[in-house]
């Protein structure tokens, strides 16, 4: 019941309503009363249609539009039924307590692209990768689902409730595991307006209590900016908030490696593909091919089909298919035992070949194109705990992994990492 009435809750829905009472109408005509585009008139429709509102019919190169009189009679219902329990919700509501109420958290900035760019930037997943998240799905048309990974660990989801390209984005917005602030929870409407010098981007979160909107707040500062680096540059370059987990888990150091090892990729040109690498078989679009391998089979132990793009960059196939993988393993879990080969084996352990392959095959990429690898010491210490669970000393037989390297005194946790694995400059 409150779905209908939360649909009718956008004024443009409403107003589409007391426009059809006076019969069937094409898009076009109903555009005309508005000054939103007729892509997004047509979303409205799109929704009103799929919540049993309105129905369309197509006769020659047109598509009418009216209303469903059951539907609205169901609307009628639904709106006696709201209106008679948010009466009775007042009645019985107590003073809120200090620091639940929020004012929205309300943001702009000015990045030097254009509109349409920009909303590029906010909407396409490879380019979210640039400034706001390590991994990303979207569905971008009115009640779409989204998933984006922002930190290791944090995932924010929910619907798409409006896509005006070039203009307009509103999400209803949450975070997977939190209960006070589940997906779909809160909603974010990102306005765009061409000014001088690019586009104004204003964002207004609400739907939060006071301590979300504290935390919301600078985090869309920080993202903010990062937005407007990207904008400026192409590329953010590698976020800190990403670089140490907290808490460190299994998956979550994936999600973390996998921003480090998405990273050098970016810098990976394409003939760069027949240089030659620190694992001796391997030139890059080998070792390229090999980790694409590996993804697609750890994704299927955790129930995923994972299915590996072409004819896009490296960067993009790579975490396309990783999006898939990680998304299953979360979903999964690391509990119990999966499916290896014509046996079993712990799913922990599993999970644990994610960071390993991320990590130690961003190192091998970054060496072969004579890039920088950073990653927190936090980090490459964790996936070493992980390499020494996994990589038994039977397994040290040249063909898989070499003897362990030797290293100084002084080495740091991604240098021991490496050595570990059989490696050296």
């Amino acid at each position: 019941m409150r779905d209908l009435v939360a649909v009718i809750a956008e004024p443009n829905r409403r107003r589409l309503l007391e426009l059809l009472v006076d019969g069937e109408q094409t898009v076009t005509g109903l555009s005309a009363h508005f000054e939103s585009t007729r892509s997004a008139i047509s979303q409205h429709l799109a929704v009103l249609v799929g919540t049993g509102l309105v129905e369309a019919r197509k006769e020659g190169r047109f598509r009418y539009y009216r209303l469903i009189p059951e539907g609205m009679a169901d609307l009628r219902a639904s709106l006696d039924s709201f209106w008679t329990q948010e009466l009775a919700d007042l009645a019985s509501a107590r003073p809120p307590k200090q620091g639940e109420p929020a004012m929205p958290v309300d943001k702009s900035i000015l990045v030097p692209l254009g509109p349409d760019e920009t909303f590029a930037l906010l909407t396409e997943p490879d380019r979210l990768r640039r400034w706001h998240t390590i991994s990303a799905r979207i569905d971008l048309r009115a009640g779409g689902d989204y998933r984006w990974t922002v930190i290791p660990g944090h995932t924010a989801a929910g619907k798409v409730v409006e896509a005006e390209p070039g203009r307009r984005l509103v999400l209803s917005w949450g975070w997977e595991e939190d209960d006070d602030l589940p997906p779909g929870a809160s909603t974010v409407t990102i306005t765009l307006q061409p000014a001088e010098g690019g586009t104004l981007v204003h964002l207004v979160h609400d739907g939060l209590t006071d301590a979300q909107a504290t935390s919301h707040k600078e985090g869309w500062s920080h993202y903010l900016e990062r937005l407007r680096a990207a904008a400026a540059d192409g590329d953010a370059g590698a976020d800190e908030w990403a670089a140490s987990p907290d808490p460190m888990d299994r998956l979550s150091a994936a999600e973390a490696s996998l921003a480090e090892c998405q990273l050098v990729l970016r810098g990976i040109n394409v003939s760069d593909g027949t240089a030659s690498t620190p694992c001796s078989k391997f030139t890059v679009d080998d070792l390229i091919e090999h980790l694409l391998g590996s993804v697609s089979s750890l994704g299927s132990m955790a129930g995923a089909d994972v299915v590996v793009p072409s004819d896009v960059p490296l960067e993009p196939r790579v975490a396309t298919a990783a999006q898939q993988a990680l998304e299953a393993w979360r979903r999964r879990g690391t509990e119990g035992t999966v499916t290896f080969g014509s046996g079993e084996m712990p799913a922990s352990l599993a999970a644990s070949i994610l960071s390993v392959e991320f990590l130690v095959h961003a190192w091998d990429f970054a060496a072969a194109t004579s890039q920088s690898l950073t990653p927190s010491d936090a980090l490459s210490g964790y996936v070493l705990d992980r390499a020494r669970e996994l990589i038994a000393p039977s397994m040290r037989d040249g063909e898989r992994f070499a003897a362990e390297a030797e290293i100084g005194p002084d080495a740091d946790a991604l240098e021991r990492l490496v050595a570990f694995t059989g490696r050296s400059r």
